[in-house]
């Protein structure tokens, strides 16, 4: 994969929050048919993307929860992006595996992703799977369109002066059954950044359609999550499609 890229485009950039209501609107009536089914109840951890918070992710918790699962903000508040997360997310991480005894899903949405893959590579023996949304961990330092407010809010300090040892982990495959997926709609990141550089029978990338901001209730990654969850280490497989209109039409990629 040739990861030397620009940015998204302006249009795509500035589309984003018209586009992701378009996507709240179409996935309200398939959000709001679920109902609790029955599952293991195994906890789920829910990590926002940048300057997202609690708030930003209430649709997919709550989506999660009517699944059936013990479902779990990332506990950490409004995500700046400080390295400093990656402790207190082991902390939490080890806190509800002792809780409740069971391996942990991590659902991470764009940089919450990214801290969620470093987390997986740290305690892969309590880590069910991992799933992330628009994530750029293939290349977290290339061009984007958010490293302005990541400039700001850090007080100057730009992402490609983040730890270096962080930055060249993060391509690395986390050891654990990861979902990776991405649109390449996105307005924010590169989507080639969102994906694994190869696939093998624990990776799998999935493109969707829509936006970078509306991918926390976009229906087709809702059913991804839906449909991911339900598998065990174990049991794992890769997902597909219900049928060859649905391949084509919300996920082009498989």
């Amino acid at each position: 994969m040739n990861l030397s890229l620009s940015r998204p485009s302006v249009l795509l950039f500035l589309s984003e929050p018209s586009r992701a209501l378009v996507e709240m609107g179409l996935s309200y009536q398939f959000t709001n048919s679920k109902q609790t089914v029955k599952s293991d109840g195994h906890p789920v951890i829910v990590l926002p993307g940048f300057m997202g918070s609690e708030k930003s992710t209430i649709v997919l918790r709550n989506f999660i929860k009517k699944l059936g699962y013990d479902v779990y903000d990332w506990g950490l508040g409004r995500n700046v992006g400080k390295i400093e997360y990656l402790e207190l997310l082991l902390e939490r991480v080890d806190e509800i595996h002792a809780k409740t005894g069971k391996a942990i899903s991590l659902v991470g949405w764009s940089l919450g992703g990214v801290f969620a893959r470093q987390v997986a590579k740290s305690r892969p023996d309590i880590i069910r799977q991992l799933i992330t949304l628009g994530s750029p961990f293939a290349g977290l330092a290339e061009p984007n369109n958010a490293e302005w407010l990541f400039t700001l809010v850090s007080g100057g300090k730009k992402i490609k002066e983040v730890d270096a040892t962080f930055l060249s982990d993060l391509p690395l495959k986390a050891p654990v059954p990861s979902t990776a997926i991405y649109t390449k709609e996105d307005g924010v990141v590169a989507w080639k950044m969102c994906m694994e550089q190869t696939e093998d029978a624990l990776h799998q990338n999935i493109q969707v359609r829509g936006s970078h901001i509306g991918l926390g209730f976009n229906a087709s990654v809702l059913s991804i999550i839906e449909d991911r969850l339900k598998l065990k280490k174990s049991t794992w497989e890769k997902f597909k499609p219900s049928n060859s209109i649905t391949k084509r039409l919300f996920y082009p990629s498989l």
